[in-house]
């Protein structure tokens, strides 16, 4: 068996190619891999925020009506693997480290080499294919019209709440962004949306014309009683039924939806990892007046300990201003990515923004020596990764009562 370490080590290495959009390298990829055209039916999601959450609802609903599923989505928190999952089990070390083997040894006379997701894209393709699955639900890395997994021919599109969102690559305006987020719509293949702003609106309008086919924008929300908490999540999870619904073929009982409504899990979303301890991946604006709403339907007026880091490459400023009114102090930890912006910088921000106390610990396993109730575990991915690896590492981790 191959070394899954080793292998890891190897595919983290590819990051340094950096991000390249287009859709060349990877078609190739999934050419030789022998997976560009799945006999699977696929959905495929984009938007800016809710996109992981309607894809594990997707994904819940379909394999409580008996459908074998893939899922493909990122970033994972902790381990690897989180990222492809089959019937809701992540792949396994040993089948990571054989197909990292592989799609290595197939690119490894190519002059210009794949990137980190259009590899993992093509093992999670490879795995699918392995495990004969009946549905794959593909989560966008970014954006959508050059974003790898668009090479994947799908049979519905989805597209989740679209905001202002990676500037540098996608546009300046709405519009722009909205564009490149609908040119996931395929040729004749139906497409749903959640509710957007005029702009969206009108870019998927004409995405859809161009494709000649039909969309829906799904408005109403959904009732049962649902594994994910948020008011938000009603909007999900509408739009997930939505999405399977337009499957060809898809069938699944009302007992059967209900269950995998109820039973979706989807880590870092508004999760509860302790009484009254929520852990939110919430990084940008929209997601944070989303957060915001959840804490205050939760928790009502009660203010959180707030830990918190954030990437330089985000609206800092808009989204501390925003969160500000639920924060009743602040825990700014050193997190391990160079794209976080220190502690000491953000404690500068943060003060700009709020007049709540601050405090910078000097490591993760400080700001986590205790977790009281109304403690708020929020922002970058990274964070929370870095959070979770920690506590699952401490499992006896004092979480005070107050």
């Amino acid at each position: 068996m191959a070394d899954y370490k080793e292998a890891l080590d190897w595919l983290y290495s590819t990051q340094m190619f950096g991000i390249k959009l287009g859709l060349e390298g990877i078609t190739r990829l999934l050419q030789e891999c022998g997976v560009l055209y799945p006999r699977a039916r696929v959905v495929h999601v984009a938007g800016t925020n809710g996109k992981g959450s309607t894809c594990a609802f997707a994904e819940s609903v379909a394999r409580a009506a008996g459908y074998s599923t893939g899922l493909f989505t990122s970033p994972h928190l902790v381990e690897f693997g989180e990222r492809i999952r089959v019937n809701g089990q992540m792949i396994s070390q040993a089948d990571s480290a054989r197909l990292i083997c592989r799609v290595r040894s197939i690119i490894e006379p190519w002059e210009h080499k794949p990137t980190f997701f259009e590899l993992v894209l093509a093992i999670a393709m490879l795995y699918f294919a392995e495990r004969e699955v009946d549905i794959i639900i593909l989560e966008t890395g970014m954006g959508g019209r050059l974003d790898a997994t668009n090479a994947v021919p799908k049979d519905v599109a989805v597209l989740t709440p679209i905001g202002m969102d990676h500037t540098q690559y996608l546009g300046s305006t709405l519009t722009e962004i909205a564009a490149e987020k609908a040119a996931i719509i395929s040729w004749h293949r139906p497409a749903v949306s959640a509710p957007q702003q005029p702009e969206c609106v009108r870019a998927i309008h004409a995405a859809a014309q161009r494709m000649d086919t039909d969309y829906r924008i799904i408005s109403e929300e959904c009732t049962l009683p649902l594994g994910l908490r948020g008011p938000h999540q009603r909007q999900n999870a509408a739009l997930a039924l939505a999405a399977l619904r337009a499957l060809p073929h898809f069938l699944a009982s009302e007992d059967e939806i209900a269950r995998g409504l109820a039973e979706v899990q989807w880590p870092g979303r508004f999760e509860e990892i302790a009484p009254r301890v929520i852990m939110d991946g919430a990084h940008n604006p929209p997601a944070i007046r989303v957060l915001v709403e959840s804490w205050r339907q939760a928790f009502g007026e009660q203010r959180a300990r707030c830990i918190y880091a954030g990437s330089a490459d985000k609206a800092l400023d808009e989204v501390l201003e925003l969160l500000s009114p639920i924060v009743g102090e602040w825990v700014l930890p050193p997190v391990q990515s160079p794209r976080i912006l220190p502690p000491e910088e953000m404690a500068r921000k943060v003060a700009a923004a709020s007049g709540a106390p601050i405090c910078t610990p000097l490591s993760m396993a400080e700001a986590l020596a205790e977790l009281p109730p109304y403690t708020l575990i929020c922002g970058s991915f990274f964070l929370l990764g870095e959070a979770k690896a920690h506590l699952q590492q401490h499992p006896d981790y004092r979480k005070t009562e107050q």
